[in-house]
């Protein structure tokens, strides 16, 4: 087990210390947009039933949408700066492991509105909320820019207004999503997104009005939650299979709370059938496992661990590189394992310092 950065010497402290590639911040309630939105907004929000974006991925009691002490008294998990330097940046007992750079992940349901000029002005009042009230108050801190990400067009715009803020380094996009996210009519978003070297950040969850099951409709939010890693799966095979990283060679991607250990036999898959029906997709002109190697990263939490170790770390030999995967906690998501302990402890010194700082590091350009 890892020595507490309380305890440990400079050099453990360096060696330990990490980029959190996602940690949520939280949009208190609504009212707190005010200042960032036009009086007509304000006024609709308060003289009418539209509260804004009122849908959420994760549910207020489940027991993986809040670690214990997450919760301020004045709102939700995740909505506070001061708990989240205390639990998450400083390093104490409670976040044992310093962070260099924490990277900010508002899952605010922007696709969740239907009213194309509310989802755009709620996407940019949160953009300069999170300006003004996150990272102009905490340096260590990055972020992502919210849009309407199912209005392409519109969410280009509004990249384009945010993104060369120093602040901004990625844009984030809920998984679930209207139409694959490599789907032609998601290219003015993509072009935007690369043009700016930002990452892709695609987020467990969304909103888009269609079941999250090919089947339909679940009973229970466990099959949603479990289900999730095979949206994640569709999306990297349509982003490759349709030419994304093809038509856009700088684009990085980055995989939010999807889990990482079923992407092996996915691999495995992809590039079998892509040898057999290739003549299909001419323009993919490598094995889909070389373009997910060298555009997608994936963050190690929620760690879907088996019960021995070792398989564990046969499954991450089968990845078959040490760039793909980055630190992230989650914060203030609350998960079974801990990834420090149960995985990276048990790694070679320099493939656990890759997974908590470096690969992060180069693919946000730290």
């Amino acid at each position: 087990m890892s020595t507490p950065a309380a305890e440990a010497s400079p050099d453990e402290v360096r060696r330990l210390t990490r980029i959190d590639c996602d940690i949520h911040n939280v949009v208190p309630r609504v009212e707190a947009l005010f200042p960032y939105l036009s009086q007509h907004w304000v006024e609709t929000v308060t003289q009418t039933l539209f509260k804004g974006a009122v849908d959420a991925s994760y549910p207020p009691r489940a027991p993986t949408s809040a670690r214990p002490g997450s919760t301020p008294p004045d709102g939700p998990p995740g909505s506070s700066l001061d708990l989240l330097r205390e639990q998450v940046l400083e390093p104490s007992p409670a976040s044992r492991y310093p962070v260099e750079v924490g990277i900010l992940t508002c899952a605010y349901a922007i696709d969740s509105l239907r009213n194309p000029d509310a989802a755009v002005a709620f996407a940019r009042a949160v953009n300069d909320w999170q300006i003004a009230e996150w990272l102009d108050k905490e340096p260590r801190l990055r972020a992502s820019i919210v849009v309407a990400s199912q209005l392409p067009q519109e969410a280009a715009r509004e990249i384009e207004r945010v993104g060369d803020h120093p602040g901004f380094v990625q844009v984030i996009l809920p998984v679930r999503s209207h139409l694959p996210w490599g789907n032609r009519i998601h290219h003015p978003l993509f072009e935007a997104i690369a043009r700016k070297g930002l990452v892709a950040a695609l987020q467990f969850g969304g909103q888009p009005g269609n079941p999250p099951t090919p089947e339909g409709w679940p009973s229970y939010y466990v099959e949603e939650y479990v289900d999730m890693a095979g949206v994640f799966a569709s999306q990297l095979t349509s982003m490759v299979t349709e030419g994304l990283f093809d038509q856009f060679p700088t684009l990085k991607v980055v995989l939010l709370e999807s889990g990482w250990t079923w992407l092996p036999a996915h691999m495995w898959r992809f590039d079998k059938e892509w040898r057999n029906l290739r003549r299909l997709v001419p323009w993919v002109r490598r094995p889909p496992s070389a373009y997910i190697r060298e555009h997608v990263r994936i963050a190690v939490q929620p760690l879907d661990a088996p019960p021995d170790v070792r398989q564990l770390l046969d499954v991450y030999g089968q990845l078959e590189s040490d760039e793909i995967l980055v630190y992230g906690s989650d914060y203030p998501h609350a998960h079974v394992f801990d990834p420090e302990n149960d995985f990276l402890a048990h790694l070679s010194e320099d493939a656990a310092r890759k997974i908590r700082s470096e690969n992060a590091r180069a693919l946000y350009r730290l």
